[in-house]
This record gives C-alpha cells, sequence and structure tokens, in this order.
C-alpha cells in the first residue's frame, strides 16, 4: 500500500508517518515507480507507535516496542525491553500521581480557608456574584428604562 493509504488506515497524515521515517521507528520500502511501499507489518508497527503515543510514551521510548514488532513477535510489548520501558513508565506516572495528590490537598485546604472566612454574597440569578462593595452601596433612585412603561 502507497503512503496515503497507510496514513488513512492508521488515522494520521503521511507527514507523520514520514517523520517515524525519519526518526528510525517506520521503514520503508520503494516500489518501480519510487513510491514508498508499506504493507500490513508496517500498519501493525504504526498502530503501536500511535497507541504509545496516544499514552504519553516518547519516540524513544516507543523504540523497544517497535523493535520487537519487527523481531517477529506477535506484540511489541512481548520483549524484555518493552517491560523495561513500561516500568520506567510507571514509576514516573507514580511520581506525577504523588505530586497531583499534594497540589490537590493544597488546593482544597485553600478553598476551605476561603469559604469559611467569606461571607456569602447575594447573587444575581443573571449575571456575576455581587462584591462586597456593591452591597454595601444604597438603591440608586433612577429609573430603570421601561420600568414605567404601560406597555408591558
Amino acid at each position: 500500500m502507497r503512503i496515503g493509504e497507510l496514513a488513512r488506515r492508521a488515522s494520521t497524515t503521511p507527514r507523520a508517518l514520514r517523520y517515524y521515517e525519519s526518526r528510525g521507528l517506520l521503514t520503508t520500502r520503494r516500489d518501480a515507480s519510487g513510491y514508498r511501499s508499506y504493507d500490513e507489518a508496517d500498519l501493525t508497527i504504526l498502530r503501536q507507535i500511535r497507541t504509545l503515543q496516544d499514552c504519553g510514551f516518547e519516540l524513544e521510548d516507543i523504540r523497544p516496542f517497535v523493535d520487537c514488532l519487527r523481531a517477529g513477535h506477535p506484540t511489541g510489548d512481548a520483549c524484555p525491553s518493552s517491560a523495561e520501558v513500561y516500568r520506567r513508565k510507571l514509576s514516573e506516572l507514580d511520581e506525577l500521581i504523588g505530586q497531583l495528590h499534594g497540589v490537590r490537598g493544597w488546593i482544597a485546604a485553600q478553598l476551605a480557608g476561603v469559604e469559611s472566612a467569606a461571607p456569602e454574597l447575594p447573587r444575581c440569578e443573571f449575571g456575576p456574584p455581587l462584591s462586597a462593595s456593591d452591597c454595601d452601596r444604597q438603591p440608586s433612585n433612577t429609573p430603570i428604562p421601561g420600568e414605567d412603561d404601560d406597555e408591558h
């Protein structure tokens, strides 16, 4: 198949395929006319690349998975080098989750402090919340246009 068909079947662009080729993740053959030519194995590799990218893996992290597929394994994660990438990624995610829990706790504490210190202000049903200075103003005697009209 040609580059356009492979891109369509993998839900990506020919430009992305050329980029993967330049990075050594996707190999290409040329047909007699000089066009890039791909097969089903290339589609499998491309789907592996896209899936791992969607999960946040960098291209260099993906290389062991591609090498595993090229070695003839049915899946890209069947090799020890792929498992090592998974272990490293899990460790990174665990660290990020810990940091996010800390940030969440801090934000929740800040919000609890704000909510316990701030009095409840009246709200206009169709407008933004009133500020404290809005509540201190005296009512205006200026008529609202259309309020006294008899044409309601």
